[in-house]
């Protein structure tokens, strides 16, 4: 058979898997190059794969410091690696097609529908203008922001050159950091300009490129769609919660919030409740948090950013349905309503069914990594969410990973950024018109 054909005859969910398998690939041969890192010998490569997938993956996990160990061409490839991860690689190939003027076929836009999480394909290459237009303006106007401010503590260039790889990988969700040693944000903990500019980039590359869309239309259309109401209540909502459990749980503890101003102490507890929403940037020591932080984290980060986002998760929304039809079941009531709208029975069984799955998904992982890695369980289950979420956020483990547990969890990375449900419908069977329905039958619950 030509091999055109057989590509032709995959689904949009296994193009959309092969293709960001295919770039982890091309990503680990790089890094792989002498050239890359600092000892001028060739990467492993299943650090070499591992640091490529959480790159793709838009995770942060790093199993070498990524500001000492690698190169100013392994930086670069590492930055590009989050970017086309972030915006998707069809969403980077329709910027080239549309550069030539090259018509984009319906097979191309029904990979983008899947890239997008779109329920139609219906305007999907306008949305894609949208989201590199916001894209690259929302990097370029707050790499500007970082740049100015750096260029007080380093030289110009260092300083432009850590403004634009942080932007990207900020806005990207993705956690990775040039300062070295693993310390990501933690000196800037104090610094209003670092942390808003940051905080801005996250929550706006995690509420999706949807909602982006629908707010800078709100000025000519003067309402919001039921997604982005949905999307934003739910994120201001978990910021807002986050913000106040960890004030309060850290308010004494010397290791983190216990040393600092009270300035110091809402500024850090504020960045801290955003980071779990995938981003993985940090000011405050994760390994210094106490359990009952470090586990509310474990919940953050498990519900993650919003749909067609560069983030990942669970998703606002589904958590937003998964209480909403709590209070409805609660309430008596058949129906799950949200500002005044009533949701279907299928966008209810999608959103038990994501979550079911991310939660079997985590405890196979979780128990996998509890045999292969001699550590606490909480540090385990930390990282498994981490990535699962790609977060970024670790404990202390990632660097101490076994090859069992590397390949694990970048197994865990790249099915927590294309969805399990995604995979499942790449991995399974074509779905088929159901001939006839089986007789109701009726059992107990609760």
């Amino acid at each position: 058979m030509n091999p055109n054909a057989r590509w032709l005859r995959l689904s949009p969910p296994q193009i959309f898997v092969a293709g960001f398998a295919i770039i982890i690939l091309i990503g680990s041969l790089l890094l792989m190059l002498p050239i890359s890192n600092t000892t001028g010998k060739p990467l492993a490569f299943i650090d070499a794969l591992f640091t490529a997938a959480s790159a793709t993956c838009v995770t942060g996990l790093v199993v070498k410091d990524t500001g000492l160990f690698f190169t100013t061409f392994g930086q670069i490839v590492i930055v590009a690696l989050i970017q086309i991860g972030g915006l998707g690689f069809m969403t980077m190939a329709t910027l080239i097609a549309l550069v030539f003027k090259r018509r984009i076929s319906l097979r191309e836009r029904l990979i983008l529908q899947e890239a997008m999480n779109q329920t139609s394909v219906e305007g999907i290459v306008g949305l894609i203008r949208k989201v590199l237009w916001y894209s690259l303006m929302i990097e370029g106007v707050c790499a500007a922001i970082f740049s100015i401010r750096w260029s007080f503590d380093m030289p110009v260039g260092r300083a432009i050159y850590f403004g634009i790889w942080h932007a990207i990988s900020m806005f990207n969700n993705a956690g990775f950091d040039l300062f070295g040693e693993f310390r990501s944000l933690t000196g800037y903990v104090y610094d209003p300009i670092v942390n808003f500019t940051a905080m801005f980039l996250i929550i706006s590359g995690g509420i999706g490129f949807v909602v982006m869309s629908d707010l800078a239309d709100y000025r000519k259309r003067k309402r919001l769609s039921l997604h982005t109401k949905v999307v934003l209540s739910m994120t201001a909502a978990l910021i807002v919660v986050g913000t106040l459990v960890i004030f309060v749980f850290e308010f004494t503890n010397p290791k983190t919030l216990g040393s600092l101003d009270w300035g110091g102490k809402m500024l850090g507890s504020l960045f801290q409740s955003v980071t779990p929403r995938t981003a993985g940037a940090n000011t405050l020591d994760i390994a210094g948090l106490r359990q009952a932080t470090q586990f509310f984290i474990i919940i953050l980060m498990f519900i993650g950013a919003s749909p067609g986002s560069t983030g990942g998760g669970i998703k606002t929304t589904t958590f937003a349905l998964l209480i909403g039809a709590v209070f409805s079941m609660l309430r008596g009531r058949e129906d799950i309503v949200l500002f005044r709208y009533r949701l279907a029975q299928a966008r209810i069984y999608k959103a038990l069914t994501i979550t079911l799955l991310g939660l079997l998904f985590v405890i196979g992982v979780t128990m996998i990594l509890s045999a292969t890695e001699d550590h606490h369980f909480l540090m385990i289950l930390f990282e498994t969410v981490s990535a699962f979420g790609t977060v970024g956020l670790s404990m202390g483990l990632t660097p101490d990973l076994s090859v069992v547990g590397k390949l694990v969890i970048t197994l865990t990375m790249f099915a927590g950024r294309l969805g399990p449900l995604t995979l499942a419908y790449a991995l399974g069977p074509k779905k088929g018109k159901e001939l006839y329905r089986h007789p109701e039958g009726k059992i107990i619950i609760g």
